[in-house]
């Protein structure tokens, strides 16, 4: 059965499944790699980790076969007011695979890019106005982080995101194989099966698409940029292993 992480949009008959975590091969940790990581954790330091400040989960969907797409687990750190670098994951668990990169930049930034670098980039405003870009917190109040998010949300919609993927779990690798994968975002409505993944994504992880789309209607679209979103316009996105 096809899967929310792997999608046709024209298959009216798909249906999906959970994300799977941790499907790698490989023996489970040995008592002596079990204290080595133990020991580390106590004693070393992981001061680029701790900066990180926002866990975000959306959709991405790749660049050269658009019906492809993730469901992505970001965990964010602020390099400086212009400039934002994510983790990304295949989902929140603490055994979680590593399986991309993301960075972030205003648009003041974006500008200073030459017009082939500029579409490698993409936009955030569908996945901040349609709700689907969340920010899971089961651990506050929904009145009280909604207000938070939507604060976040505010700034995240002005700003340009280059996204690689390197595992592509959607096709059941076990390993991280081949090239990494430029991915993208989605721009519009009846570019994947909205309700169907976004919704269940919803249910595992107690956000809600339609309440956070209510709550972001306020939200000014920026202009954006005519280079961005490459993979959805004519020419369409940046060639593997660059332009040619």
């Amino acid at each position: 059965m096809a899967s929310c992480h792997q999608h046709s949009a024209s298959d009216d008959r798909t249906g999906y499944q959970l994300p799977i975590t941790n499907d790698a091969p490989g023996d489970p940790l040995s008592t002596k790699s079990t204290i080595l990581t133990t020991g580390a954790s106590i004693t070393q330091s992981f001061a680029p980790l701790s900066n990180i400040c926002a866990h975000l989960n959306a959709f991405h969907v790749y660049a050269h076969d658009r019906s492809r797409f993730v469901e992505t687990n970001h965990y964010c750190a602020h390099l400086n007011e212009d400039v934002r670098q994510c983790l990304l994951y295949d989902s929140p668990a603490a055994n979680a695979r590593l399986i991309g990169i993301e960075y972030m930049i205003t648009p003041r930034l974006y500008e200073t890019l030459d017009a082939t670098e500029r579409r490698y980039w993409h936009t955030h405003v569908y996945e901040v106005k349609s709700g689907m870009l969340v920010m899971p917190n089961p651990n506050v109040p929904t009145a009280l982080w909604e207000k938070a998010e939507t604060k976040e949300m505010e700034d995240v919609v002005l700003l340009y995101g280059k996204l690689f993927h390197l595992w592509q779990t959607d096709r059941g690798d076990k390993l991280p194989l081949g090239e990494p994968q430029l991915m993208t975002s989605f721009t519009e409505d009846g570019q994947f099966p909205f309700d169907r993944c976004v919704g269940d994504r919803d249910e595992r992880l107690g956000t809600d698409w339609k309440r956070s789309k209510e709550a972001r209607a306020h939200i000014r679209e920026p202009e954006l940029h005519p280079d961005a979103d490459a993979a959805w316009k004519e020419g369409g996105a940046p060639p593997p292993g660059g332009p040619r």
